[in-house]
C-alpha cells in the first residue's frame, strides 16, 4: 500500500478490524517511512450474476425476483419461507460456483424446478405452468403424468 502522505510503498499494519456491516476490513496502517498512520479498507470484489432472457436481453440476477416468484407458486401449501430461503440460498450458490458471469433464464428455470419438484409437487406444477408457458390443458395433464410414472 502506497502512503498517501510521502508514497512510500512499505508499512505495517497496526490493527484489524471488521466494519459494522461485516462488509469489510477496516486496517489501520503506519507507513515505515514517514511513520505517519492512515487507515484503509479491504473488501470482496463481486462481479453481479447476469441473467440472459429469452429476448436475449439482459439483467442483474434478483434473488428477490426469485423468491417472490417462488411464493405464489407455494402460497396455501405447506412450505415455509426457511425451505423457500434454503431453496434461493441453494440456486444462487449453484449460480455463483459455476463461475459463469451469465446464466440463461432457461438455466435458471430448470435449477428451480428441479429443486421445487423435491419440495412441493403442487408447487412445483404451479411453478412450471408458468415457467414453461403451458398453452392449454393437454400440456398440463402431460405435465401431471409426468409426475405420476416418475413416483
Amino acid at each position: 500500500m502506497r502512503c498517501p502522505f510521502c508514497g512510500f510503498i512499505e508499512d505495517k499494519v497496526i490493527d484489524s478490524r471488521p466494519t459494522d456491516e461485516n462488509t469489510a476490513i477496516r486496517r489501520r496502517r503506519e507507513c515505515s517511512n514517514c511513520t505517519r498512520r492512515f487507515t484503509t479498507y479491504e473488501k470482496v470484489e463481486s462481479l453481479p450474476i447476469m441473467v440472459v432472457k429469452k429476448d436475449k436481453t439482459c439483467q442483474i440476477f434478483d434473488r428477490q425476483k426469485l423468491m417472490n416468484g417462488l411464493m405464489r407458486a407455494c402460497e396455501k401449501r405447506p412450505v415455509s419461507v426457511e425451505d423457500l430461503e434454503k431453496l434461493v440460498n441453494g440456486i444462487e450458490s449453484q449460480v455463483c460456483n459455476s463461475l459463469k458471469r451469465e446464466v440463461t433464464s432457461n438455466e435458471l428455470g430448470e435449477m428451480v424446478i428441479l429443486k421445487l419438484k423435491e419440495l412441493d409437487e403442487v408447487a412445483y406444477v404451479r411453478f412450471a405452468s408458468v415457467y414453461r408457458q403451458f398453452k392449454d390443458i393437454n400440456t398440463f395433464m402431460d405435465e401431471l403424468r409426468k409426475i405420476i410414472r416418475d413416483k
